[in-house]
């Protein structure tokens, strides 16, 4: 018999970004654990392949186009996911958007600069604040979850935008759960190492990354979204709620290394 905790039966989480990579991984597990499932993203045809792609697990999948930069469209679509829902018990920050490498920091443009802020850290604050709002309101119990990354805490020279994003999603974090423990809202982030998504394909298919990179990996495989499904399960469910302002390192080891 399951660990009955582990039972997400009747709650619902949303993700943003969750129509690929780890977003998606995360909201295969939560469904397959009973959640139903709402997915933010701005590609319409990732949007109708990721619910696709869960409609086999039997929960309920409510996809939405929604720029996460935009506040208004952050509260159009939270507002169109009560509709359909009722209610939001996990929130899951987790559109984001990588630096343009190759310039350094002396030749970062303001755009580029606000191009990367703009998505993963004020969208990250919209999110999470029409969530909160929310979870306060209806009497407290939930959980606002931020994908962060390595960068946060390690050098990322020429992507100092998409590092301070992150460090600052760490810190938003931490804040939260101070804030909100007393209503029994939980808040937590997660850093992931070198993950093999949309994102990052460019990179970790070179023979570079393939011969320097791949061998400080002591697993010695690039992760998966679907190795985020576990540590998303747990945080929506009832036996984390007594745990609250972590950050998850899922990196393969590669920090250690």
């Amino acid at each position: 018999m399951a660990y009955s905790p582990f039972d997400l039966t009747g709650k619902v989480a949303l993700i943003t970004g969750g129509n690929s990579g780890i977003g998606l991984g995360m909201a295969r597990a939560m469904a397959e654990a009973g959640a139903d499932i709402a997915i933010w993203g701005t590609n319409a045809a990732k949007n109708a392949a990721a619910k696709e792609a869960l409609a086999p697990i039997g929960r309920k999948v409510l996809t939405l186009e929604c720029d996460v930069g935009e506040e208004s469209a952050v509260e159009a679509s939270f507002a169109r996911t009560l509709e359909e829902f009722g209610r939001v018990d996990g929130c899951f920050a987790n559109a984001g958007v990588s630096g343009r490498g190759g310039k350094t920091f002396l030749e970062m443009s303001s755009e580029e600069w606000h191009r990367v802020t703009r998505i993963n850290l004020d969208g990250a604050f919209y999110t999470f604040r029409t969530a909160a709002r929310h979870m306060v309101e209806r009497g407290g119990d939930g959980v606002l979850v931020g994908t962060a990354s390595l960068a946060a805490v390690e050098a990322a020279p020429r992507s100092e935008h998409y590092a301070a994003t992150k460090g600052g999603m760490i810190s938003m974090v931490r804040a939260m759960s101070a804030e909100f423990a007393r209503y029994g809202i939980r808040a937590h982030s997660i850093l992931p190492g070198w993950i093999e998504t949309n994102m990052t394909a460019n990179a970790v298919s070179t023979v570079g990354f393939q011969t320097k990179v791949l061998p400080r990996v002591p697993m010695r495989r690039w992760g998966t979204g679907d190795d985020f499904g576990g540590i998303a399960v747990y945080l929506m469910s009832s036996a984390s709620k007594y745990h609250t302002g972590d950050t998850f390192v899922i990196d393969g080891g590669y920090s250690l290394f």
